[in-house]
């Protein structure tokens, strides 16, 4: 996996940041400094926790993990997905 290739985020994950309350920096930070793991079809899988501290949906939360999934082609790395989880 080479992370200093450069990283773009497909339409499909823009939408799903802003539902689920993430943003571009953060997905690139969980992909350059977060645990990396296989994950299905040949993809990837990083997760990072961030100090969040606030209110997520009226519940507040100490901590959000980003999860980008993404794929590494050969001029860059393609993020498809993100999901985020509150805890």
């Amino acid at each position: 996996m080479d992370i200093t290739k450069p990283i773009r985020i497909s339409n499909h994950a823009q939408i799903q940041c802003n539902e689920r309350g993430v943003s571009i920096n953060e997905v690139e930070e969980s992909i350059l400094n977060g645990s990396i793991e296989p994950a299905k079809k040949n993809r990837f899988q990083s997760k990072l926790n961030f100090q969040y501290n606030d209110y997520w949906f009226g519940t507040f939360y100490h901590i959000k993990q980003v999860s980008p999934v993404f794929v590494e082609e050969e001029n860059e790395i393609v993020v498809i997905t993100v999901y985020s989880f509150y805890f």
